[in-house]
């Protein structure tokens, strides 16, 4: 049987855990580092911190450690309002779930409405300018109430997912000066094989879109599946420059 021919099983197509889960020879100390550094975040205390989820791979095994851990971290979801079904279905399983609180943030209505009227619906596509601005109405602004008060946040980042996060640190403080925000980035040095090793290894609850050849998940709009060879983050924003491809959750001023 061909490798193309061996992820598709009677039609179907493969479960991501069948295709991807391929722990790295460092796996468990991997784990072991990214399990002190959330209960060093934890110990900043639940006003202080807390976990920024996509409901991305990457995100549903920290959520899972934070709950496996008993870890008093809060967490929050940016709902944007132009999620996949398959996305806000996640999102209230893992409300129901977790032990851990989540909460979702979601645009001010009437600023997305003004934009909408003003732009058109696919406004993301018409420019890079038009793209952020959406971006920062149904992302950048709910953010900034998620963090408000806090000094620390988590976040599913590693050094795998691109270019741009090439050097991305398990703890960045460089917006310690400009936010008074400490970055957590626990899978910094996780493999993408490590993140489904653990997804499939217990059993972690996930977006069924992973199925469908999509590893990075935003808006619907804004998200395609990818092709063999294509890479990780090329299913967003596709129709722009690859040195452009941030929402700006992520972008360092």
């Amino acid at each position: 049987m061909s490798s193309s021919s061996s992820l598709f099983s009677r039609g179907a197509p493969a479960k991501a855990t069948e295709v991807h889960a391929r722990a790295s020879a460092t796996f468990d100390a991997k784990l072991a580092e990214t399990q002190a550094l959330l209960r060093q975040a934890a110990a900043l205390g639940t006003d202080a911190v807390t976990q920024a989820s996509s409901l991305g791979a990457e995100d549903v095994v920290i959520t899972h450690l934070i709950n496996t851990l008993q870890l008093d971290i809060p967490i929050f979801v940016l709902e944007t309002g132009a999620l996949h079904t398959e996305t806000l279905a996640l999102l209230e399983r893992t409300q129901a779930f977790s032990r851990a609180p989540v909460k979702a943030y979601r645009p001010e209505a009437e600023v997305v409405i003004h934009f909408i009227r003003t732009n058109g619906q696919d406004a993301m596509y018409q420019s890079i300018d038009l793209r952020k601005a959406c971006c920062g109405i149904r992302k950048m602004e709910p953010l900034a109430r998620a963090l408000a008060g806090k000094s620390a946040w988590i976040t599913g980042l590693r050094r795998e997912q691109s270019n741009a996060r090439a050097d991305v640190p398990l703890i960045d403080t460089t917006e310690v000066a400009t936010k008074g925000l400490t970055k957590f980035n626990p899978l910094s040095n996780w493999t993408w094989g490590d993140v489904w090793h653990y997804i499939a290894t217990n059993g972690v609850d996930y977006n069924p879109l992973h199925d469908q050849f999509f590893p990075s998940i935003g808006c619907a709009p804004c998200t395609r599946a990818i092709s063999l060879g294509e890479e990780f983050r090329s299913g967003r924003w596709w129709w722009e420059d690859e040195t452009a491809k941030e929402c700006g959750l992520h972008a360092k001023n």
